[in-house]
């Protein structure tokens, strides 16, 4: 990763000696100077931050509106003393947690399945579709009706939030698998369960783990949402109650505590990838 020349560069003319051609910072999926890639990752964080910080401090815009880090900072380390901060992330975690587990127990058979049989497609794939367009906040009062108001229900609005996308996206990661690969596995004699295990499913596996770790993004989404159920606890309740007493300092630590949780789920999945199939980090 760390290569900064092109080492196929055309050959040098008789008596002169060979120089690289250095690459390009914008070439297609090339490598790029390891201290122009940290720099690009610092910049994505310094920048909003400059950003956040000329607007907030010197009174250019109400500390009502756009709180100040130091503020937001303060607030955290209020709540962190408090217990807050930790009830509330370890609520919201054990909601989504739970509720996309279970969704992903299901999505994933029924998505390989969806798209390794035709009949299996017909059977399900349009009504899945049509209800992955219908909003999962809509149905809350069916879901307060059917479950009632304790954690089920919040449990179960992350499970309709995330079901739809992860069945319908393993079974496209199904339908990519090249034909010819089954073609040929049938040529040397598999039958149709060593086809689906030895090359369906080893196919697809790096866009399970993918899907999973895009969508896990969309439970958190809708962590809000759940807890509107008659929560008392959760990163989404809190920032609902700061938002009822104006303490957009606490709403910021909200936001940004479920933004750092996502980034360290984003690196667990990244983890798992490396580890459940290698051979397909560099693919």
């Amino acid at each position: 990763m760390s290569n900064t020349v092109d080492t196929t560069a055309r050959p040098a003319r008789s008596g002169e000696p060979f120089r690289p051609r250095p690459r390009p910072l914008l070439g297609i999926r090339t490598d790029v100077p390891k201290n122009a890639y940290l720099l690009a990752m610092t910049l994505s964080i310094a920048v909003p931050l400059a950003g956040w910080v000329l607007l907030s401090v010197g009174g250019r815009v109400d500390p009502l509106f756009v709180p100040t880090p130091l503020a937001v900072w303060q607030a955290a380390v209020r709540l962190a003393q408090s217990g807050d901060l930790l009830n509330d992330s370890l609520a919201s975690l054990s909601r989504v947690g739970l509720g996309f587990l279970l969704s992903a127990l299901v999505a994933i058979p029924l998505g390989l399945l969806i798209g390794t049989f035709k009949l299996v497609e017909g059977l399900f794939e349009p009504v899945l579709g049509l209800f992955r367009y219908m909003p999962a906040a809509a149905f809350i009062p069916l879901i307060i009706l059917w479950v009632g108001l304790d954690e089920p229900a919040k449990v179960a609005i992350i499970f309709i939030g995330s079901f739809f996308y992860n069945t319908l996206m393993v079974a496209d990661a199904v339908k990519f698998v090249p034909a010819d690969w089954l073609k040929v596995s049938y040529t040397l004699g598999a039958g149709r369960r060593d086809a689906f295990f030895r090359v369906i499913l080893p196919a697809t596996l790096p866009s399970v783990i993918d899907t999973l770790r895009i969508n896990i993004a969309t439970a958190w989404n809708f962590v809000v949402v759940a807890e509107l159920v008659a929560a008392n606890s959760g990163l989404g309740y809190r920032i609902l109650v700061s938002q009822r007493f104006l303490k957009t300092d606490e709403i910021f630590v909200g936001i940004l505590v479920i933004g750092l949780i996502g980034l360290a789920i984003d690196a667990l999945f990244k983890w798992l990838f490396r580890l459940a199939v290698p051979w397909a980090v560099d693919a």
